[in-house]
């Protein structure tokens, strides 16, 4: 291998990209201005303006984001800004419908208008509940009352006296008994007997009959007319009750009146309770002997709900635009509901039972909606789009959708809705939705696409740092001093895998922020500074170290079958990563492969048994390809291989072990060892260039874990992909011992540099000829090649001897 070909190893500084605690300007953060949540959000703020700001019906916003960004407090700050301007939202109330009470009115107010409403209407019927007692209390009242009964009394007294007179003067006399009015002859002012009646003559009782049924017909009308008489008197009583209540009446609505004069809808109302107050007075009456003011006053009120006002929504608190976020968003929750009472066995309900919902109060604002939970709750994303499509609040219960129940209920008069419905959610939610529900891009027209991360400058560590300390501020931690910003930054980047980029994910960073605050106060610090940030970082990988601690042990004590030193045919170290939530560590993974004379095709043993997944397949047939690509580009390839990973129980998936599975499959062709001191990750294409691939900091930090627990020897190492070399922010311990010389990291661009590396010799360029040099990897393998052709030549014209033999 020329000195040309060789590999240098990566330096420190490819490593782990440091932030320079002397290129930022500040001692500590309270001497930084805080910055925004929504800090490198441009693109997603710049949607948000536009979808606040654009009045059409549709503009609704959508959004998108990884969980952990931060969107709930990055759209509250934002909303809080947008809406210092903006105009009052109105109160909400629920009135009875005199004319259809199953039919509840709506009532829309300015705001703080609807609580005092309220209270009027309860003080109203207290007051009608004293006044109007003592009304029918009053002297002139009784008096009146006293004319009207006495009139009705001597109308009877009347009609029946001149009826007796009439019967005296034809010797009949009209007597009242305890059953009513009956009739009997007279003789000499008394009353004949039966037994003398029946002594006159047949004539003369034929006359007297005559008389009493000709005076029975005229007691008949007179007993007809006493009904109408008692109605007409019931009539005129209820007539001049009215008359009596109606100037008190009157006085106790004229100031509400007043009040509410700028309030034609409240006028109305007013006007609807004072005529059904005045038509049933009686209902507000006392019994004879008790007092004019009830002890009971407060709760005699709810027995006049009709009068009340229901307040669905009251904005007098806050009258600027609402920012409702509702959490379980059901249908009663998003929609209202009617509620109901249990009264002797039955459940009854009214009005003023009718409850609000998200929709109801964030009406003339703006509703904040996690997308999943919607989609998730029964009926709610229907029922949402149907109200954003209707413009209107209409409550309806489960029950009444699907026509469970046909007992009578409510009908409440719709809500007019003008609101910006704001759902949150990840990007495969809402390219689903884009997809699969038509209603969806006519609803919510504006995505706002927040960024996962921003360029690591010195400008945006500065910004960075800015909101480092506005997040502080917010969690009221200590100070970070700009050595703990430093790292805090470097942990950025780590968690991100990305040596160039900083996060901006919140969520994570104000985690890191408070348990290094955490830390700092177990110190009796007065600041953050970088060892607590490092101690936060530590314990949080100790948390969950655990199955990582027991996977290593495994290796160590050799139950798992890895080597470290030496050199192997046919075997090599890939790297891999386990993923547990949140929590990923590396670590080495043997493979193997076997090669001989075969029909060209490569086993992919893990596909087989089902194990492997369509990417690692589709890996194991690019590298097929390649190999017949170059050693056998016009002929056919006689091999028949296998690859496997060994001691692997579980499911193997991706395309970063392809660099390991070719190398390992040239070595079992042409017998090449392969170095055991070096592990290998990297993808390839059917090119033969080695392509980047995820996890690189923590599979290179899980060989040399092994390497370092069984004793660095100074030429152990990791062979990366070079397009990683941006992604590295490896931890000190690696750093410490690559600075010391121990350990090696090396970054191949194509499969000649690993190839050289992992084998220790020059896998060979071809020369003009189109051969390659016979020493080297290439030209090796294409010599076993080469023999394997020729003896499926031979092997081929045996058979076809034996067939013409036959």
């Amino acid at each position: 291998m020329t000195k040309k070909q060789l590999l240098r190893p990566l330096t420190v500084d490819d490593l782990y990209r440091r932030c320079d605690p002397t290129t930022l300007p500040f001692h500590d953060t309270t001497e930084l201005e805080h910055l925004d949540n929504y800090f490198g959000q441009d693109r997603a703020v710049e949607a948000l303006r536009f979808g606040l700001g654009i009045r059409h019906e549709g503009y609704n916003i959508y959004v998108m984001g990884s969980p952990g960004m931060g969107k709930h407090e990055m759209l509250r700050d934002f909303l809080q800004q947008h809406i210092a301007e903006a105009p009052r939202p109105y109160d909400w109330c629920y009135i009875n419908n005199f004319s259809a009470p199953q039919q509840p009115k709506v009532l829309k107010l300015p705001c703080g208008i609807a609580n005092r409403l309220q209270k009027d209407m309860e003080q109203c019927i207290e007051d009608l509940l004293v006044t109007i007692p003592g009304v029918f209390q009053s002297a002139e009242y009784k008096s009146r009352l006293n004319e009207i009964s006495e009139e009705y009394s001597d109308k009877e007294q009347q009609a029946f006296t001149a009826l007796r007179d009439k019967a005296k003067e034809r010797n009949i006399a009209l007597m009242q008994t305890p059953t009513g009015y009956t009739l009997a002859p007279l003789a000499n002012d008394k009353i004949i007997t039966p037994e003398e009646f029946e002594a006159l003559e047949e004539a003369e009782q034929k006359v007297i009959e005559d008389k009493i049924n000709e005076l029975k017909e005229e007691l008949k009308q007179v007993v007809l007319k006493m009904p109408m008489w008692m109605k007409e008197g019931r009539e005129r009583m209820k007539k001049l009750n009215q008359n009596i209540v109606q100037n008190a009446v009157n006085q106790i609505f004229r100031e509400l009146e007043t009040r509410y004069n700028e309030h034609a809808e409240v006028l109305s109302f007013l006007a609807e309770v004072k005529d059904d107050v005045i038509e049933n007075v009686d209902a507000f009456r006392e019994e004879e002997g008790h007092a004019s003011v009830p002890e009971d006053l407060k709760a005699r009120v709810h027995e006049f709900p009709m009068y009340k006002v229901n307040v669905l929504v009251d904005n007098s608190s806050t009258c600027s635009q609402p920012i409702i976020y509702e959490d379980n968003p059901s249908l009663n929750n998003l929609m209202g509901r009617v509620e109901h009472e249990a009264q002797f066995g039955t459940l009854t309900t009214d009005f003023t039972l009718i409850r609000n919902g998200a929709l109801h109060r964030a009406n003339g604002g703006y509703l904040l909606l996690d997308a999943i939970k919607v989609l998730t709750n029964p009926f709610a994303w229907d029922t949402l789009k149907r109200a954003l499509q209707s413009h209107e609040i209409r409550i309806e219960s489960i029950d009444q959708l699907l026509s469970l129940v046909s007992t009578k209920s409510l009908e409440p008069e719709p809500v007019p809705l003008d609101l910006k419905v704001i759902l949150m959610g990840d990007r495969m939610i809402y390219y689903l939705l884009q997809a699969y529900d038509p209603d969806f891009n006519l609803l919510f027209k504006v995505p706002a696409d927040l960024s996962e991360d921003l360029p690591r400058n010195n400008d945006n560590s500065l910004g960075y740092a800015r909101l480092i300390a506005a997040l502080q501020h917010r969690k009221s931690l200590r100070p970070l001093d700009s050595g703990a910003v430093a790292r805090v930054i470097e942990q950025g980047s780590r968690m991100l895998e990305d040596a160039e980029k900083l996060p901006l994910h919140l969520n994570s960073l104000t985690d890191l922020l408070c348990e290094s605050d955490y830390y700092a106060d177990i110190a009796q610090a007065d600041q953050i500074s970088a060892d607590h940030v490092q101690q936060a970082v530590d314990a949080a990988a100790r948390r969950m170290d655990q199955f990582r601690e027991r996977v290593h042990e495994s290796i160590l004590r050799d139950i798992h079958l890895v080597d470290t030193s030496g050199a192997k045919v046919a075997q090599i170290n890939g790297l891999s990563v386990y993923q547990l939530g949140e929590y990923a560590f590396g670590g080495p993974t043997r493979i193997t492969a076997q090669a001989r004379l075969g029909s060209g095709k490569v086993l992919d043993i893990e596909r087989e048994v089902k194990l492997g997944g369509n990417i690692h397949s589709k890996a194991v047939l690019i590298l097929s390809a390649f190999i017949a690509s170059r050693y056998a580009k016009n002929r056919p390839l006689p091999i028949s291989a296998s690859l496997v990973f060994e001691q692997s129980y579980g499911g193997v998936e991706g395309d970063s072990a392809s660099v390991a599975e070719i190398t390992v499959l040239l070595s079992a062709i042409a017998d090449i060892p392969i170095r055991q001191n070096l592990a290998v990750t990297g993808s390839i294409n059917q090119h033969g260039q080695v392509q980047a691939i995820g996890g690189i900091n923590q599979k290179i930090e899980g060989f040399y874990d092994i390497c370092a627990a069984r004793g660095l020897t100074g030429d152990q190492g990791v062979v990366m992909p070079s397009a990683n070399t941006q992604h590295l922010m490896l931890a000190s311990r690696v750093t410490d011992a690559v600075v010391a010389g121990q350990f090696h990291i090396y970054a191949a661009s194509t499969i000649d540099e690993a190839l050289s590396l992992l084998t220790g010799i020059d896998a060979g360029e071809k020369n003009n000829s189109g051969q390659y040099p016979a020493a080297s990897v290439n030209g090796r393998v294409s010599v076993k090649i080469e023999e394997w052709i020729k003896a499926a030549k031979k092997y081929a014209a045996h058979d076809d001897k034996d067939d013409d033999h036959e």
